[in-house]
């Protein structure tokens, strides 16, 4: 797969993850689709360390997905975990 390939599938994974964890994101939707985007990159680069699964080279893996979703759900998390109250403070 190439970069644009992850890309896409970043931005999707990044919808998808922020249909799961509905709510109010300290970076919007410009924040959460560049949270998506890494999250994908990073569960495509971690599942096949953890998983011992090398990386799929079809678009259409349903591994790859959950491991996008899962990379894309996990950075979410955490940057609410971080940032979330920032708008609250003001």
């Amino acid at each position: 797969m190439g970069i644009l390939s992850w890309l896409v599938l970043g931005l999707i994974a990044g919808i998808i993850a922020k249909v799961l964890l509905p709510g109010r994101d300290p970076g919007g939707i410009v924040g959460t689709t560049l949270i998506g985007i890494v999250g994908s990159f990073i569960g495509g680069w971690l599942s096949p360390k953890f998983l011992d699964k090398p990386i799929p080279k079809d678009f259409y893996d349903p591994s790859m997905w959950i491991a996008a979703i899962a990379g894309s759900l996990v950075l979410l998390i955490a940057y609410r975990l971080l940032f979330g109250n920032s708008r609250e403070r003001r």
